[in-house]
């Protein structure tokens, strides 16, 4: 059974932190592209994905981070991500979009590495 996906938006310091809580599918990839381009509007150059440990993330899920990661090259924009399990951190590294946004192991770690 598929949760909604829900985005909340806030900055800590000269951070734009999206915390996601929920599954991230093909059917909710487009919330998180779109909040994500509203944060890129808003002059984020610095993004954090904060998920919750809980998030299932499938095929569909990883291509939209996946075109994340792509504009924010393209942006010069720094994105790093934190909270997800370590299941999904394999995939994310055997998937290269480790390589794209790095992982962390906590939201203060994160924040920390934006310096």
């Amino acid at each position: 059974m598929e949760h909604d996906l829900k985005i909340s938006t806030r900055k800590e310091n000269d951070v734009t932190v999206l915390q996601l809580e929920g599954d991230v599918t093909a059917n909710t990839g487009k919330t998180i592209e779109d909040v994500y381009q509203k944060a890129s509007t808003d002059g984020a150059k610095r993004i954090l994905l904060l998920f919750n440990n809980e998030n299932y993330i499938n095929s569909g899920g990883i291509a939209s981070l996946i075109l994340v990661a792509a504009e924010s090259r393209k942006r010069e924009q720094k994105i790093f991500m934190t909270g997800i399990s370590d299941h999904f951190h394999k995939i994310f590294e055997m998937t290269g979009l480790s390589k794209y946004i790095k992982v962390y192991p906590s939201e203060e770690a994160a924040l920390a590495g934006f310096d």
